[in-house]
């Protein structure tokens, strides 16, 4: 059981934010659109729920993690590259490791995620 109350798809909105604004210094809506090949119709309501629940914020045209989000985007892509590192390292091909971490990701508890990552060791920056 997860140990948090984000589900699957904000979780990936944030983590592709904060993949954005590490890759490009800011991050746009049409930024979300184009990464995670979404309508900018479907990113607006995303976003607007991500806004009201203290997620992220809006300055001008950027998307600004908050605290609370940047902890959860953070906590989210530890997980993604730890599981694809994992997952390469075993001899799973890198698309599939890619598509498989995403989906292990989220269904994973904290506890238990970080119990793993204690007994296996993984150089997450090899990818």
């Amino acid at each position: 059981m997860r140990s948090h109350e984000l589900g699957k798809s904000s979780e990936d909105y944030l983590e592709s934010i904060l993949i954005i604004i590490q890759e490009k210094g800011a991050c746009r809506p049409t930024d979300i659109a184009d990464q995670m090949n979404f309508s900018k119709p479907s990113v607006s309501v995303a976003l607007k729920k991500l806004e009201e629940e203290g997620y992220i914020e809006r300055d001008d045209w950027r998307i600004l993690l908050t605290e609370r989000g940047k902890a959860a985007a953070s906590r989210t892509l530890e997980k993604h590259e730890y599981f694809k590192a994992l997952f390469e390292s075993i001899g799973i091909d890198a698309e599939t490791a890619e598509e498989e971490a995403c989906l292990v990701e989220h269904v994973i508890s904290e506890d238990s995620f970080h119990k793993m990552r204690a007994a296996w060791k993984v150089d997450t920056e090899k990818w």
